[in-house]
């Protein structure tokens, strides 16, 4: 199961660590949704995800300071008694001594933050989505093309990363070459990034690897990218039949999310990188509502419909 240590999630969110005699260096955090635990709070543990960050804002820290000693030894006990990873106090709230004293006896985490609530947990939890994603491994490259996220793959050797090459030259970013990461951050939405190792590289037969951000420039290359489109480039073969229109769209699925997909057939004259920009403008064109294919259908449909009354009228 994919999970995030809770210092990369001190780092990135900055933080304080007010129980710094805790060694939060093995603690992970396995799920991306986060706890509110006003209920748990209030006396009620049914249905309770101890596994999940659980969050304290205005409502839970207001309830608190109203609670007697008595009450609130009995609440925090009965709540840090479950495996919470730690817990977190927006708007710099800070926890009363007895809430500390029983965290550092059950060994949890406390820690703070200024921002508010509302805008750490949809800041934690977008993060979270993304980091604890389910993800695979694709070869191919992924270039930023106008804004479109275009997967292109292919047999090795045919031409991706030259492919990628020239794009970027044409003044499109570069994400990741040869080895795609893609997690699946919701239902609709792919995420591509590079492995560490390979980020900002490309590799080019008969020249080697080349860094295409000390090359380029940092305006060439880009950590993240959303899939939008598929480009699958083919060796061209006369007796198959291409796709000359595009009335019906044609698919490929990555972790159960389907995106359009073109099979691009090569053959020696053929610019690669302007087939990538104009299937990219064309995809961009279509979600906002246009389809030359379909606009081409109409019109041969007109033609035929004023033809047939000519032919009537005569």
């Amino acid at each position: 199961m994919a999970s995030v240590s809770l210092t990369q999630i001190i780092e990135k969110m900055k933080l304080e660590n007010l129980t710094p005699d805790i060694d939060v260096r093995k603690i992970r955090i396995t799920h991306s949704d986060i706890n509110r635990p006003a209920l748990q709070l209030a006396g009620y543990f049914e249905h309770f995800d101890a596994t999940r960050l659980q969050i304290i804002g205005f409502v839970e820290y207001t309830y608190m300071e109203g609670l007697t000693e008595e009450r609130r030894r009995e609440v925090y006990e009965k709540l840090m008694s479950y495996d919470v990873p730690a817990i977190v106090f927006c708007r710099e709230f800070k926890p009363d001594p007895i809430f500390e004293e029983i965290a550092l006896k059950h060994n949890i985490p406390i820690l703070s933050t200024k921002k508010s609530t509302s805008a750490f947990m949809a800041e934690i939890i977008r993060w979270l989505n993304v980091k604890l994603a389910p993800c695979i491994s694709v070869h191919g490259v992924l270039v930023d093309v106008y804004g479109e996220g275009v997967l292109i793959t292919g047999e090795s050797g045919i031409g991706k990363s030259e492919a990628a090459l020239e794009l970027i030259k044409r003044g499109h970013r570069l994400v990741t070459d040869d080895v795609v990461e893609l997690r699946k951050v919701s239902d609709d939405t792919l995420i591509g990034s590079a492995p560490d190792i390979t980020k900002h590289l490309i590799e080019l037969r008969g020249i080697g690897i080349v860094d295409v951000k000390a090359l380029f420039g940092a305006s060439s290359v880009k950590d993240t990218q959303s899939i939008d489109l598929v480009i699958r480039l083919e060796d061209w073969d006369k007796d198959k039949e291409y796709d000359r229109l595009g009335l019906e769209e044609n698919y490929t699925e990555y972790l159960g999310n389907k995106i359009v997909c073109h099979n691009i057939p090569i053959r020696p004259g053929r610019n690669l990188a302007i087939i990538c920009e104009s299937a990219a403008v064309n995809h961009r064109q279509k979600k906002m509502g246009y389809n030359a294919a379909q606009e081409l259908y109409s019109r041969v449909q007109n033609s035929l419909t004023k033809r047939r009354e000519e032919e009537d009228e005569e």
